[in-house]
């Protein structure tokens, strides 16, 4: 017998198999050993340091503007498809293979001759493939628990999936993850399965790592979690296109909604660009090697979980509104922060020669990222659960994702420009994304504290 509790479990296993994509390949590994590669291209291309960094940032960009654009079109059509006919499982079977595939070809990004184009399409087919099932399994929410434990069960799940991410993170590191100077991992070991670490093999390999990762950390998904089944219903996509039409147009007499969505809309697409250039800036402001930027992620990670079990626990006592604006203000601060320092200055107070003070206010960044972005998603997901019902959740889900991925390209759009324009990885970073939370903050003020339940 299946138990509510380990249907509980089950769903949370989602986030541990899932997390890897977001903690190795679009942060810590995958994303500045890209950003490693491009900048070794274009300069051999003629470009100097500086400008091959902010090129390798702008492509890295473009590429994911498009991602973003995709997952925008698609994710309400497919949640509206999907609750029509009541039946979701079948598409998280179905964009689990596009993560898997997605994740696995990126192995083939070799530092001699890298096809950056392919590199990009397949990072975007997995992560279409994890943000579309991300979709249907945040759907299922609203059947696993009442809105009193609402949010201990999404911040939980999002710390579980943090602690998912610290374990594949580690094991990427001490086994596989070579420094690019010695060819040894973390702990002084060479990769294994006598992988080349001339060839960046051991890096590369987080790749298919991500890929098994997903595969076995599913198992406890399709075997314990259960979607509530009425009767089968005849699919039909004018229907189902009715229907989302007609969540949309509600959206001008649902106040606190429609506030929700585009309140999200601003941070969330901030949040996922400070996730998805972090890396990348440190490799290319700071210098770090991809091992070091990984423990970065290590204690970052850590942080997130920490952080996401207590918010959840603050979320359920409070509502999830406080600790949205909590997390959006700790945020802007670390983004305040980026924009200041260099490896030689910090507002334009110089650093000593040599000095690690740079390194070490980076490493409190990453802590104080982890733990507000963990706390913000959580919230912000138990917030959407406040504003949908157990019969339309994918459908509004799938309008949430659509919130979070129509302006999708804005962030790095707006990093794109501005780092081309100002050939500053900090500017260009930095001041896109402080606008786009403050945005966010404004209009949070519409969003009622439990949404559409009080």
């Amino acid at each position: 017998m299946i138990t509510t509790r380990k249907r509980i479990w089950g769903w949370w296993f989602f986030d541990w198999a899932s997390q890897p994509y977001n903690t190795l390949l679009l942060t810590f590994v995958f994303g500045p050993y890209f950003a490693e590669v491009a900048r070794a291209h274009f300069m051999a291309d003629g470009l100097g340091h500086d400008a091959a960094a902010a090129a390798a940032q702008a492509y890295w960009g473009w590429g994911q503007t498009a991602s973003g654009v995709i997952i925008a079109l698609l994710a309400p059509i497919l949640g509206a498809i999907a609750d029509g006919t009541g039946r979701r499982m079948v598409w998280i079977w179905l964009f689990s293979g596009f993560y898997v595939i997605g994740s696995w070809m990126l192995w083939y990004l070799a530092p001699d001759q890298p096809d950056l184009m392919m590199a990009m399409l397949w990072f975007g087919i997995g992560l279409i493939g994890m943000e579309f099932a991300t979709i249907f399994t945040n759907s299922l929410m609203p059947d696993l628990a009442g809105d009193e434990d609402m949010g201990k069960v999404s911040g939980s799940g999002f710390a579980f999936g943090y602690v998912g991410g610290i374990i594949s993170l580690i094991i990427m590191l001490l086994l596989f993850g070579e420094s690019g100077q010695t060819g040894k991992t973390l702990i002084g070991l060479s990769p294994p399965f006598g992988l080349d670490p001339a060839l960046r093999e051991g890096t590369r390999a987080v790749g298919p790592l991500t890929a098994i990762w997903y595969v076995i950390f599913m198992i406890p998904f399709f075997a314990w979690v259960r979607e509530a089944r009425g009767p089968a219903r005849r699919f039909s996509l004018t229907g189902a296109m009715a229907d989302l039409w007609a969540l949309i147009r509600s959206l001008r007499a649902r106040e606190s909604l429609a506030a929700h969505l585009l309140s999200s809309m601003f941070y969330r697409d901030a949040l996922n660009a400070l996730y998805g250039f972090g890396g990348v800036y440190a490799s290319g402001v700071l210098g770090w090697t991809v091992t070091k930027i990984g423990v970065f992620g290590i204690v970052g990670a850590i942080s997130g979980a920490l952080f996401s079990w207590l918010g959840g626990k603050m979320d359920s006592a409070r509502g999830p509104k406080p600790v949205i604006e909590l997390a959006m203000v700790v945020l802007i601060a670390v983004c305040l922060v980026i924009a200041g320092m260099s490896r030689e200055a910090f507002y334009g107070l110089a650093f000593a020669p040599g000095s690690a003070l740079p390194d070490d206010i980076f490493y409190v960044c990453g802590i104080l990222i982890g733990a507000a972005g963990g706390t913000l998603q959580a919230s912000s997901r138990t917030m959407m659960v406040y504003h949908t019902t157990q019969e339309r959740a994918t459908e509004a889900f799938g309008l949430y994702a659509l919130s979070g991925k129509a302006t999708a390209f804005i962030a790095p759009f707006t990093i794109a420009i501005a780092t081309t324009i100002t050939g500053s990885q900090r500017i260009g970073i930095s001041i896109p994304l402080i606008s786009l939370f403050l945005i966010g903050m404004v209009l949070l003020r519409w969003v009622n504290p439990y949404g559409e339940r009080k």
